[in-house]
């Protein structure tokens, strides 16, 4: 059904401290092939993250900042004011630790969070990465918008196995030997007899829930339709 973040998510995450120059920061980055890293204390609860466009405004603002007639956009300095709790971007400009530059307080998820409330949480807070923490909020990997996208584009091979090892052969409630299962670029076609118009709904719904399925056509026939009484198809 669902998968979970903790399904896409890479476990094995660079991180680096508050006191970490962002010259090193820029070499991890570097060295590492990433675009941001998380920032943790000395219990690895994530405090900040730093990215390379943290990095490029510090060049970018430390130039012009001390020009004499250079003004941020409205929307810059909107964001600064209400995401660094007073901290300027000339601040920010001055800063050398990734505790100066990073953005903070830091946007997560949990393990146990679907992919889609995590790529949800990604748009309304229109960043590119989340780090991943327990409910301490400890550290445990970091899921992008490349891992989501990955599992949005499973192929109909894998859907189709899905469905039938997670919905057909797991349907304890009811006969569904007689279900058929077609997947087309990511479209269902659910065809076959099944004992009640309640059992077929029901797969339906869960059906629609596995990720990477775009819509759910139903086709199924039924022997009772407990949903309307008396009648019949």
């Amino acid at each position: 059904m669902h998968m979970k973040v903790r399904d896409v998510m890479t476990r094995k995450v660079v991180a680096v401290t508050g006191a970490t120059s962002y010259r090193d920061v820029a070499q991890v980055l570097i060295d590492r092939g990433v675009s941001a890293v998380p920032v943790v204390d000395e219990r690895c609860h994530v405090i900040g993250v730093i990215s390379e466009a943290d990095l490029l405004r510090k060049e970018e603002f430390r130039e012009q900042y001390y020009g004499e007639d250079y003004r941020p956009p409205l929307r810059q300095r909107l964001r600064e004011q209400l995401g660094r709790r007073g901290t300027t971007m000339a601040d920010r400009a001055r800063g050398d630790t990734a505790a100066d530059l990073m953005s903070a307080p830091p946007v997560t998820t949990r393990p146990y969070i679907s992919v889609v409330s995590a790529a949800r949480i990604m748009a309304a807070h229109e960043v590119k990465r989340l780090p991943v923490v327990n409910d301490d909020g400890r550290l445990e990997g970091i899921v992008s918008r490349h891992d989501l996208l990955r599992v949005l584009a499973r192929t109909d091979d894998d859907i189709a196995r899905e469905i039938h090892a997670d919905i057909l052969d797991c349907a304890l409630w009811t006969d569904t030997s007689g279900v058929r299962v077609q997947v087309t670029d990511g479209v269902v076609t659910l065809t076959g007899k099944i004992a009640r118009h309640s059992d077929a709904r029901i797969l339906v719904r869960m059906t629609e829930r596995v990720n990477g399925v775009s819509e759910v056509l139903d086709r199924l026939e039924w022997e009772v339709d407990d949903l309307s009484a008396g009648a019949r198809r």
